[in-house]
């Protein structure tokens, strides 16, 4: 993986070559604005836009020959996305790139006109961004990150994990502006809660003393399970939910791979590194003439199961040959 320095420098240095490097003779430069709900230095954010950028340059497009990239970066705190898609709208970019669904919202309110593509967005047709899968219409498309039946998935991955397990606290933060996802997220747990004999119920937490506090009593009660929904918090804090997970030593399955990777215990789910690759396709296909009504809203198609085998043998969790034989990757 790329440092700190050198990332930063991919992304922001070409801002200082001479017009004339950036643009081969008669080819017009194209400009690109990114809004993203993480922080530049994060290590996931460094991976999502490594990706991003390393696949517009397979398609031809070289940020500071014939494409400059202008980025915003809310650091987790949604309140600031309205300014910092306001601020990347007046540079007049060809094209936008909206990294959630907040950041979507915003962008949807700064422009009606510019392209917007996105990824890392739940359910796009529900939360009213656009009007269909296959036609989306106005200016909006890109990638959605959830399936319906995922819910059930990671009752599976939970019970498979520790049998003994009959209630799931599912943790996220309902404040977070913009996002109605979790309440679709819940739908699909509880509809198929039953299969598995488990009793869900919604941890709704505020910061972090709430966090320790819920955590603290979800410990005391027995054959508890924890299910980490992605929001901007839990992805902000989202190392402080992994410790606090383990010091009370509450077996616990996230919705994305990165958690994993972090210290937690397992996860399914879609790796959005892969969604930025993807939009890169349809950034290149609108530049040469396609219009976001016509490109459809792609739904994930692969998930990966992922396990950290240290976390559970902290744990005290005994992991199946059987579980171990389908993940698409071990953390030991």
């Amino acid at each position: 993986m790329i440092g700190r320095r050198e990332f930063i420098t991919l992304l922001g240095g070409s801002a200082a070559w001479p017009v004339a490097a950036r643009a081969q003779q008669g080819e017009r430069m194209r400009r690109i604005g990114v809004l993203m709900n993480l922080a530049a230095d994060d290590t996931e954010s460094q991976r999502r836009m490594t990706g991003y950028v390393h696949a517009l340059q397979a398609l031809g497009w070289t940020d500071g020959r014939n494409v400059k990239i202008d980025y915003r970066w809310a650091k987790g705190d949604v309140s600031r996305l309205q300014a910092l898609a306001a601020q990347l709208v007046e540079l007049r970019p060809d094209l936008v790139v909206a990294q959630g669904s907040a950041a979507l919202a915003a962008l949807m309110q700064a422009t009606r006109m510019l392209p917007i593509v996105f990824a890392d967005v739940t359910d796009p047709v529900g939360q009213g961004f656009v009007e269909s899968l296959a036609r989306p219409g106005g200016n909006v498309t890109g990638f959605a990150m959830f399936e319906f039946s995922m819910g059930g998935k990671w009752l599976d991955l939970l019970k498979k994990l520790v049998p003994s397990t009959k209630r799931i606290a599912v943790l996220s933060n309902p404040p977070t502006p913009a996002a109605p996802f979790g309440k679709l997220y819940f739908q699909s747990i509880t509809a198929a809660a039953p299969r598995f004999g488990i009793e869900p119920f919604s941890m709704e937490i505020d910061d972090e003393a709430d966090v320790e506090s819920r955590m603290s009593d979800l410990a005391r009660e027995p054959n508890s399970g924890l299910i980490v929904l992605l929001d901007a918090f839990t992805y902000v804090h989202r190392d402080f939910i992994i410790g606090q997970a383990a010091r009370y030593r509450i077996p616990a399955v996230y919705t994305v791979p990165f958690f994993v990777k972090g210290g937690g215990l397992a996860s399914y789910g879609v790796d959005l590194a892969d969604q930025f690759r993807q939009a890169a396709a349809y950034v290149d296909r609108i530049f040469k003439g396609a219009k976001p009504a016509d490109l459809p809203v792609m739904q994930p198609t692969t998930f990966k199961l992922v396990i950290n085998l240290t976390t559970a043998r902290a744990l005290g969790v005994g992991i199946s040959d059987d579980l171990l034989s389908l993940a698409d990757e071990v953390i030991e």
